[in-house]
């Protein structure tokens, strides 16, 4: 990209401009272009619904499902982030260079999800394809009923991880509190670690794949057997 079509950086300051005009501009801006979003004090619903691949640079905290429903744009919170950031995206990336509370990623449909901190309960609760790479730990019942997709963790998750998953592969470097119904530790074949190492490349984490543990469904619960009922 030469200098000619470098986007040109709009400033949104929070103080003066309300969450609905915020979104409104960024939804109809035309790409490329890039936005810097000053003062979010932990509003809700940021940066929801974009639909074109433009840079978003949010400075600081943001309330709950920030960046919901992103499509191709490349979203990247400055701090900590509330419920459910990323819920429903379909593309794009989404980065929070801080922690994020419960339900990151929900139910999301593709892109990449990077949290460099912590994640709390419910981590990719229902992925259907997105890939989520979190730095440090996650809480309990990540990837609960994981449908598609990639998460990653560089740290410990917590109790119940991946009940009554599908077919969303989980990739742990630390310790497991516990597995979920229908979730277990499985092989680490060649190709695994080659889609962990480029998952990692993407995050831009330095980690070994070696190091990692994988995680996958049992695929007991796929259809209901009586043996199983205690299981649903």
């Amino acid at each position: 990209m030469t200098t000619d079509t470098l986007p040109t950086i709009t400033t949104y300051d929070l103080d003066v401009t309300t969450t609905r005009e915020l979104n409104a501009a960024l939804q109809a801006t035309e790409a490329p272009a890039a936005a810097h979003v000053t003062n979010p004090l932990g509003q809700h619903a940021l940066a929801c619904g974009l639909n074109r691949p433009i840079d978003v640079h949010i400075d600081g905290h943001v309330g709950y499902y920030a960046a919901g429903m992103n499509q191709h744009a490349r979203v990247t919170i400055e701090g900590n982030a509330g419920v459910g950031v990323g819920e429903n995206m379909m593309s794009g990336t989404v980065r929070v260079t801080g922690d994020a509370s419960q339900s990151a990623g929900a139910t999301a449909h593709g892109g990449l999800l990077v949290i460099e901190g912590n994640a709390a309960a419910r981590c990719g609760i229902s992925m259907k394809g997105v890939d989520i790479v979190v730095g440090g730990n996650i809480g309990h019942m990540s990837a609960f009923m994981g449908q598609a997709g990639r998460l990653v963790v560089l740290g410990d998750a917590g109790e119940a991880l991946g009940d009554s998953l599908y077919e969303t592969r989980i990739y742990v470097r630390g310790k497991v509190a516990s597995l979920g119904a229908d979730c277990v530790a499985k092989q680490m074949r060649p190709e695994h670690l080659a889609e962990l190492q480029d998952l990692l490349d993407a995050a831009g984490f330095d980690a070994d794949p070696a190091e990692f543990t994988r995680y996958g469904s049992a695929r007991t619960l796929y259809h209901f057997h009586v043996d199983n009922a205690s299981a649903y």
